[in-house]
């Protein structure tokens, strides 16, 4: 059996198998990056939700005749619905370049070994 130590407690893990990780991060560390890296995934989702929300609402007022008081906001919300993916976008790769740059992560998981 092989030992893997955390961080600063200095705790020993029993490990079935051999990890070797390719940076300087710690196994609590690498999973909170894999948890920082999913929750930026989803946030660009509801990014994306909200534009197709924006989008369709808006079409739908500017398509339907009875809607023709409130035909102004439609058009808004067709002009609202890209500004906001594209916001979302810019976002999600900022976070995920600083992610790279910051702590040297590449989202790639450790390797295992077999004994």
């Amino acid at each position: 059996m092989r030992y893997l130590y955390r961080s600063t407690l200095m705790i020993p893990i029993k490990m079935k198998y051999k990890v070797t990780f390719k940076s300087h991060l710690s196994l609590t560390d690498i999973l909170a990056l894999d948890r920082t890296r999913l929750a930026n995934e989803r946030t660009f989702l509801a990014y994306f939700r909200s534009f197709v929300v924006f989008l369709s609402s808006g079409l739908a007022i500017v398509k339907l005749d009875i809607l023709k008081d409130i035909l102004w906001i439609g058009y808004l919300l067709i002009v609202i619905g890209p500004v906001l993916l594209f916001i979302g976008a810019i976002r999600f790769y900022y976070v995920r370049r600083h992610i790279k740059k910051m702590y040297d992560y590449d989202g790639e998981l450790p390797e295992t070994d077999q004994p």
